[in-house]
């Protein structure tokens, strides 16, 4: 008899360790997700070939920020998904004049715009539950310069971490622009 417990007692613990397992692997597939970089619109802060752990739980209990580099669905209906960085929110009016972005009529100081672009983008309202995408690689990136904006429900997740290569391993470089116009508009008051 103490055999057949033994054995009772085996398989119930195996049961118990499976069912964790699994619902461990589907809690953190919900929350986080790995996805690999394809485009150069996003240079030089993100390459082709590197894979970023996106965030996915992240806008569950907050709202989407300026600056958050973001993983979003593809504007043309593809199935891919594209990084982008978010400049504008519902609401906010954005223009780009010969390259320099402006947020609610505030010049944005953008660092990680490393190559200089000169193109204009005319002056929109960002409608409700919208929002306004730009590559870091503003010349060579499909973002919303070019006309498209998304919902919220597009965004995927907040870029988190850079897990591949090693040599890039680190914490996605966020810069918080809506502080940036908060402190700019303070002063103007």
């Amino acid at each position: 008899m103490p055999e057949k417990e033994n054995i009772k007692s085996f398989v119930k613990e195996v049961i118990i360790t499976l069912v964790l397992a699994a619902a461990i692997f589907v809690g953190a597939r919900a929350t986080i997700q790995t996805y690999e970089v394809f485009q150069n619109s996003m240079l030089p802060n993100f390459h082709p070939g590197e894979r970023v752990v996106v965030n996915k739980a992240v806008y569950w209990l907050g709202d989407p920020k300026r600056g958050d580099v973001v993983v979003i669905k593809a504007s043309n209906g593809a199935d891919e998904n594209w990084i982008k960085r978010i400049i504008a929110l519902p609401g906010d009016s954005v223009e780009i004049i010969r390259g320099v972005t402006y947020v609610n009529g505030i010049e944005l100081d953008e660092p990680y715009v490393q190559n200089n672009f000169t193109y204009s983008f005319a002056k929109i309202t960002v409608p409700p539950e919208s929002y306004f995408f730009l590559g870091d690689n503003r010349d060579v990136s499909n973002d919303s310069s070019r006309g498209w904006l998304l919902k919220r429900q597009d965004l995927i997740g907040k870029a988190w971490l850079i897990s591949w290569p090693p040599s890039d391993w680190g914490t996605v470089p966020n810069y918080d622009l809506g502080r940036q116009l908060d402190s700019v508009s303070s002063v103007t008051r």
